[in-house]
């Protein structure tokens, strides 16, 4: 009798629940289904957006229009979600100071080895975090917002706005885990140093040309995993870039927002104004040039919808 009773219940609920369901107009409906696939996308990578065009033209629309909806973004949002995956990144970072960057007999023996533990273990995690997790960050904004930009879907003051917080959001977040590295001792301390110092010797315009390469390999990683819903599809579009441009030696602004501060705070003789000019200006800008311009504009030139052909 009870089994019955519920029973009629749940028919009732789902008879009220229609019943409201085919009241809506076609616009409510349509916007009832945007809001439901934006809750679960969060700023990270943002929903698979019905009606694209098949196969690469698809997934450009879909950075395209992700890169919109993050420069619509609030700026509370944005700089809550930048802190976390600036912070996500420098946690990546630690893994990777503590397993490839603290052998020092392998890497005397075997470099190439080294090298690539250094890019298995460590950066894929962090940006896995982001794109799973949510979050801003500035290097694959570079690219996504580049793309929306140039297709005309955001605003050069809203590129600029996003840019600049996720860049300072970031910067926190990965300062405020090296803090916390330094005080945990955890017992990586010379092969921190010797990281940082590595990546403070290279000349400015070899340091930039490693931040091309580096971020279009980054933005090739997010670009990619905007074409997957499933949390594996994403790891897989992420690993080989990533692990990739680790293990080529290559710059990333928002890791050596982690690396370099935490060296500084293991008592690494570097001041806070070389680390600036000499290594995050040069990057930065690198990373800008490989994601804004190799990735977001090259496949606008091929995919982009507002072009003439």
């Amino acid at each position: 009798m009870k089994t019955l009773f519920f029973s009629l219940c749940i028919c009732q609920v789902v008879i009220s629940e229609t019943t409201v369901l085919t009241k809506l107009s076609t616009a409510q409906l349509q916007k009832l289904k945007k809001n439901i696939a934006i809750r679960g996308g969060g700023a990270a990578a943002g929903p698979i957006s019905p009606g694209l065009r098949p196969g690469p033209a698809g997934v450009y629309d879909n950075a395209m229009s992700t890169g919109a909806t993050k420069a619509a973004l609030s700026s509370s949002k944005l700089v809550t979600l930048s802190f976390l995956s600036g912070a996500h990144i420098a946690l990546g970072a630690f893994l990777m100071v503590s397993c490839g960057g603290s052998v020092p007999g392998i890497k005397e023996a075997n470099p190439g080895l080294a090298r690539a533990l250094s890019g298995v273990l460590g950066l894929p995690m962090g940006l896995l975090m982001v794109l799973g997790g949510g979050g801003e960050l500035a290097t694959g904004n570079f690219a996504l917002i580049s793309a929306s930009y140039a297709n005309g879907k955001t605003t050069f003051s809203n590129l600029v706005r996003n840019w600049s917080l996720v860049y300072l959001g970031n910067f926190i977040g990965s300062v405020v885990v090296a803090a916390f590295a330094a005080i945990a001792n955890t017992g990586v301390s010379n092969g921190a140093i010797a990281i940082a110092t590595g990546k403070m010797a290279a000349p400015f315009a070899a340091t930039f040309c490693k931040g091309i390469l580096c971020n279009w390999l980054v933005s090739m990683a997010v670009y990619m995993s905007l074409s997957h819903k499933d949390l594996a599809s994403k790891a897989a579009a992420v690993f080989f870039p990533i692990s990739g441009f680790v293990a080529l030696g290559l710059e990333h602004s928002i890791a050596n927002m982690f690396l370099i501060p935490f060296a500084i705070f293991l008592g690494a003789k570097i001041s806070l104004s070389d680390f600036l000019i000499k290594n995050l200006l040069p990057v930065t800008l690198g990373n800008i040039i490989g994601g804004g311009l190799f990735v977001g504009l090259f496949y606008y030139n091929v995919y982009g919808t507002n072009k003439v052909n």
